[in-house]
C-alpha cells in the first residue's frame, strides 16, 4: 500500500526569489542608469572630445591640450551646446529653424512618429506645457465612478462662465500615452478632487498609462484650501466657504 506523501511548499526557495526579484527591482534603475551615462560619457568623447582636443592642441597649438589628455571634455562639449542650442532657438533666426527642422523630420515615414511622439514627451514634461498646468486633480470622466486624472488651467471666466450656473473651473483630460492631446471640461469646483501630487509627478502616471506612481506632494491640495474648495475624501476641516465670484469679473 502506497503512502501519500504530504507535499511540503518550498517556503526557502519562494523567500529566495523573492529577494531576487526585489534585488533586480533596486538594483536594476540604478545599474541601467549608470550604464546610460558611463556609455555617453565615453561616446560623446570620441565624438566630440577628441576632434576638440586635436584642434585646441594641434591646430591652434595650445601646450596644455598637447600634452595632457582631458576626459570628459567630450561630455563637457556635449553641455555647452545643449545651453548653446536653448539659447539660439530663443532668438528669432533659431526659433525659425527649429520649425523648419520640425517640420522636416514631420515628412519622413517611420521616423515622424518617433519624432513626434519624443518631441511631445519632451515638451510635457520639460518644456512649458507645466507652466499652463497649475495644479493636478481627478474628476469623473467619462462617467460616474470612473475617474481620470486632470489639471487646471485657470478658474473658468468669461462667456464659458456666464452661460453655467455653477462656478465650474477648467480642466484639461490629457489622453496616454500622449499628454498634449485631450479633451477642455469645464466642471464644478465641489467635483473636483485635488491630488496630493505635483504636475510633473501626474504627468509622469499619465505618460506611463498608470505604470510609474509618482511621489506624494507637490501642492496641489494646498492650492485647493486657499481656493475654498472642497477636498475628497470630505474630512473635518478640509472645508473652506467657497469665494463669491464677483459679478463684475
Amino acid at each position: 500500500m502506497a503512502i501519500a506523501r504530504k507535499q511540503v511548499p518550498d517556503s526557502g526557495w519562494k523567500r529566495l526569489r523573492g529577494y531576487f526579484v526585489t534585488g533586480l527591482l533596486v538594483l536594476g534603475p540604478v545599474m541601467i542608469t549608470i550604464w546610460i551615462i558611463v556609455n555617453l560619457f565615453i561616446v560623446m568623447d570620441s565624438l566630440l572630445g577628441r576632434p576638440i582636443q586635436y584642434l585646441l592642441g594641434e591646430v591652434i597649438g595650445i601646450p596644455f591640450f598637447q600634452q595632457q589628455i582631458l576626459y570628459g571634455l567630450g561630455f563637457i562639449t556635449l553641455l555647452a551646446l545643449i545651453v548653446l542650442a536653448g539659447w539660439f532657438s530663443k532668438q528669432y533666426l533659431g526659433n525659425r529653424l527649429v520649425l523648419l527642422v520640425n517640420k522636416w523630420f514631420e515628412r519622413i515615414p517611420l521616423v515622424n512618429k518617433v519624432y513626434v511622439a519624443i518631441l511631445q514627451i519632451s515638451q510635457a514634461l520639460l518644456g512649458g506645457q507645466k507652466e499652463v498646468f497649475k495644479y493636478a486633480v481627478m474628476i469623473e470622466y467619462p462617467k460616474s465612478h470612473v475617474y481620470s486624472i486632470g489639471f487646471v488651467t485657470q478658474d473658468t471666466k468669461g462667456a464659458p462662465q456666464d452661460s453655467i450656473a455653477e462656478d465650474v473651473i477648467s480642466i484639461f483630460v490629457p489622453t496616454t500615452p500622449n499628454p498634449t492631446s485631450g479633451y477642455l471640461l469645464f466642471v464644478p469646483k465641489k467635483d473636483v478632487a485635488y491630488l496630493n501630487m505635483s504636475v510633473e509627478e501626474a504627468l509622469k502616471l499619465v505618460i506611463s498609462a498608470g505604470a510609474i506612481v509618482g511621489r506624494a506632494g507637490g501642492g496641489s491640495r494646498e492650492a485647493a484650501r486657499r481656493l475654498g474648495i472642497r477636498l475628497r475624501p470630505l474630512h473635518e476641516g478640509d472645508y473652506l466657504p467657497p469665494q463669491r465670484r464677483d459679478p463684475d469679473e
